[in-house]
Parts: C-alpha cells; structure tokens; sequence
C-alpha cells in the first residue's frame, strides 16, 4: 500500500494505492493544516501501515509539512514527481522545469489509459490543458482562468454583483443578476473549453483526439462539452500511482 499525494494550490488530495487501484481518497484544504492533522488524516486515508508515498505539489511552501508529518507518522518521506524524477511520459518542452507538477502526473495517467495523442483538462483553480503528443511525449499545454476564480473576481471588482456559487444552468436568458452571471460563467466557460478543444484537434492533425476532463467542475462543464470523451476525478493521483509502478518496476 502507497499513499498519493497531490498538493493542490486550494486542497491537498490524499489516495491510497492498493495494488492497480486507487482504493481511498480524502481532501483537505491546503492552506489550514496544522502537522497534527496532517498526520492524523494521513493515517486515516488507508487502513494498515503504508509501505511508501510519491507526491506532486503546485505549493513548494506547502511541501515541506507534508513531509515532515509523514515522516513522524511513518518513518519515511515522499518521493516527489518533478521534471528530472519523471517516468511514463516522454517531455517535448523547453523548459521542463516550468511545468507543474500536478500536470505531469495527469500525462502520465493520460498516457497509459488514453494513448497517444490525448488531451487533459484539469478543472481546478486555473484550467490547464495538457497536450500528449503523437510520439507519447508531453507537448505543452493551455493555461486559462478557473471557473471560481472568474465568478469571484466579477464580485470583487464590481459593487453589485454578488458571489454566486457555480451550478446547471437551464436558459440563455437570466431573469436575474445570478441567473446571468450563471449562464455567463458555465455556458460561455463551455464554449471556452470547446473552441479550445477543436484547436487543439486541428493543430495535433487528429479527427479524433482523446479528451479527459478531471478536476472540481470537470462533470459540470463535460455535461456540454462533446470533445470530452471521460471524466475522471482522480486522474492525478492515478499519474502518481503510475509513477511509483514505474519506479517500483525499476529497482526490481
């Protein structure tokens, strides 16, 4: 049993792998851990002791807590998935050392379950895209505003229009302030992600391009999004389950 680790900029996402499965998930918020609560929700993520933990993390301050407690808790700290540890996906990119590490994991879930050429969306504070070329290798990518944080940033810059919390829209047309702001946010996000999608499509030279969405509003968004083909909302931590198979395989 390993524990997956996926240090978010808003959670900290803890699954256990048991096996070729991902059979435990639990989240807590990045920012308010104390290393007690580190320690007690990592050891309630799996049952029994687990034998090692692999991590990727978008929050280098953050980093440090995490391997701190599991090293009271376990006696061992994390592997961490960077550009220079990677396995299971080649790298087509100048500046490796620039990609976030939550990116290279869901290459490499994408890689094995989807194939090559595929795409990821990634549906958290910002909304990448992750491009996995015709050789196998990670291309590059799209990096646009979340959905939260478009909303949120309307409420903060205007004196009258209020937060609203993101849901299913059933018109193009708001009889009120929160309807429209609503429909603004979901259905123009939708059309967003797709003309996104389709250029992705026309410039990989594929009718057919594979699409995994994973991430907070991946279903909601997917519902009206054709060109994404699954929804996946533990496709990072399954890259880190990959990576620590690869690493496994390799001192066998």
């Amino acid at each position: 049993m390993k524990l997956l680790i996926d240090i978010g900029n808003t959670h900290v996402h803890v699954g256990v792998a048991d096996g070729q499965r991902i059979a435990r998930c639990r989240e807590f918020s990045t920012g308010k851990l104390t290393i007690a609560e580190l320690i007690a929700g990592l050891k309630s993520a799996g049952e029994g002791r687990p034998k090692g933990a692999v991590l990727c993390s978008v929050v280098p301050e953050q980093t440090p807590s995490i391997q701190v407690a599991l090293k009271q808790a376990f006696g061992f700290f994390a592997t961490e998935l960077t550009h220079e540890s990677l396995k299971g996906v080649g790298v087509n990119y100048p500046r490796p050392d620039t990609i976030g590490p939550d990116r290279l994991a869901n290459a490499i879930a994408a890689r094995r379950h989807f194939g090559a050429p595929s795409v990821v969306v990634d549906f958290g504070t910002a909304v990448t895209f992750d491009v996995i070329d015709g050789h196998g290798d990670y291309a590059g990518g799209i990096i646009a505003p979340g959905l939260a944080a478009m909303t949120d940033y309307l409420h903060e810059k205007t004196a009258l229009l209020p937060r609203i919390e993101i849901e299913e829209t059933r018109s193009v047309i708001g009889k009120s302030t929160r309807e429209a702001m609503l429909i603004g946010a979901v259905n123009g996000y939708r059309g967003l992600v797709r003309e996104l999608l389709r250029g992705l499509a026309e410039e990989l030279k594929t009718p057919s391009l594979p699409v995994v969405a994973t991430g907070g509003y991946a279903e909601l968004i997917a519902r009206g999004v054709d060109a994404i083909g699954v929804v996946d909302p533990n496709l990072t931590l399954e890259g880190l389950r990959l990576f620590a198979e690869e690493i496994e395989s390799e001192t066998k």
